[in-house]
């Protein structure tokens, strides 16, 4: 039972003249770590004449560094990708029996190669209110990431946010709302004030309309650019959580790039001279293999073409006059009652 979806993903500058660009990163690939599959990708840029190399960054990020050496007056990024959507359980995972309960200590080793994703500075009054609130008794730690998760998701109002950069753990506190970033970023920072390793994600979100009864508000499949965060956890690794939905990461998370900082995890980054610019931003998706499931089968008329199939089959049996015996003896007998004549 396969369900494959294709997205397309258009950014594109176009520039008042004629300029120069710095070396531009782009970060459009899925990481390594994607629970998704992704069957198939590609990345393409304008203008041609550029020098592409891919690097991984500390974190096993995929890089796409880019070098124009003339000048340009436009600059696009196309990316097109084939996923496999089967579900994902994003409860599936082992834990270490030193971490099923918060709190805990990461053993020293692996507290020193998480140090990066630890750091915090010291909480505002209203982070340190928030923090305060929570329980501090011992807890199943998957009981209490999902407890963390679904309070900021009560207390943060989701909003389309267009200025750039990342709120601070104080403004969106102070707003009570913030875009999928700022909620990504606060959660980092409040597993690291619980003592635990966290880290900024950003990557694609694909929802598709539910073959139950619909959700409020998803009309039709839809994909976009999205953030959350992922914790560290001994045995399991990094585990999403999305503060925007209060829910685990599923297959519809594909991750692009993993940060300490969200800077450093944006889609595409680079210098160029001054000038004005008009942006245009595209996300397309579309299934393209979507085989029968209990929850979505065969149409009616596909569903008429079986059985219309069937009785030619039907026909030609007995037009040839093809009979069907049983021969040996049978492979079932009834343990309440193995004397009866049907098995004899």
């Amino acid at each position: 039972m396969a369900l494959h979806v294709a997205l397309r993903h258009v950014t594109e500058y176009h520039y008042d003249r004629r300029v120069n660009l710095g070396p531009q990163v782009v970060r459009l690939r899925p990481a390594p770590h994607s629970r998704t599959p992704v069957l198939a990708y590609s990345l393409r840029i304008e203008p041609e004449g550029h020098f592409l190399n891919w690097q991984q960054d500390p974190q096993g990020n995929w890089l796409a560094r880019l070098v124009f050496p003339e000048p340009v007056t436009h600059f696009r990024v196309e990316v097109d990708l084939v996923a496999d959507m089967a579900v994902v359980n994003p409860f599936d995972f082992f834990l270490e029996p030193a971490a099923e309960q918060w709190p805990f200590e990461y053993d020293t080793a692996l507290a020193r190669e998480l140090r990066p994703f630890r750091e915090v500075e010291p909480a505002g009054p209203r982070l340190r209110a928030w923090l305060d609130a929570l329980p501090t008794t011992p807890q199943q730690i998957v009981d209490k990431l999902v407890e963390v998760n679904r309070a900021l998701l009560e207390d943060v109002r989701y909003v389309i946010r267009l200025e750039p950069g990342v709120q601070t753990c104080e403004e969106t506190l102070e707003k009570r709302s913030g875009s999928c970033r700022d909620s990504a970023w606060l959660l980092v920072n409040v597993l690291r004030h619980m003592g635990l390793a966290a880290r900024f994600v950003s990557g694609y979100l694909i929802q598709l309309v539910p073959d139950g009864p619909p959700q409020p508000g998803l009309t039709a499949d839809f994909t976009d650019l999205h953030a959350w965060a992922e914790v560290y956890l001994p045995g399991a690794g990094w585990v999403g959580l999305d503060p925007t939905s209060g829910l685990l990461a599923g297959e519809g998370h594909i991750p692009l790039a993993c940060s300490p900082e969200p800077g450093s995890a944006a889609p595409v980054t680079g210098g160029l001279d001054k000038c004005k610019v008009e942006f245009h931003h595209e996300m397309v998706l579309r299934r393209v293999v979507e085989t029968p499931r209990v929850t979505a089968p065969y149409a009616e008329a596909e569903w008429q073409a079986i059985l219309a199939a069937g009785d030619a089959v039907d026909a030609r049996l007995v037009a040839d006059d093809v009979r069907l015996t049983m021969g040996g003896e049978p492979t079932f007998v009834a343990t309440a009652d193995p004397d009866s004549a049907e098995w004899h």
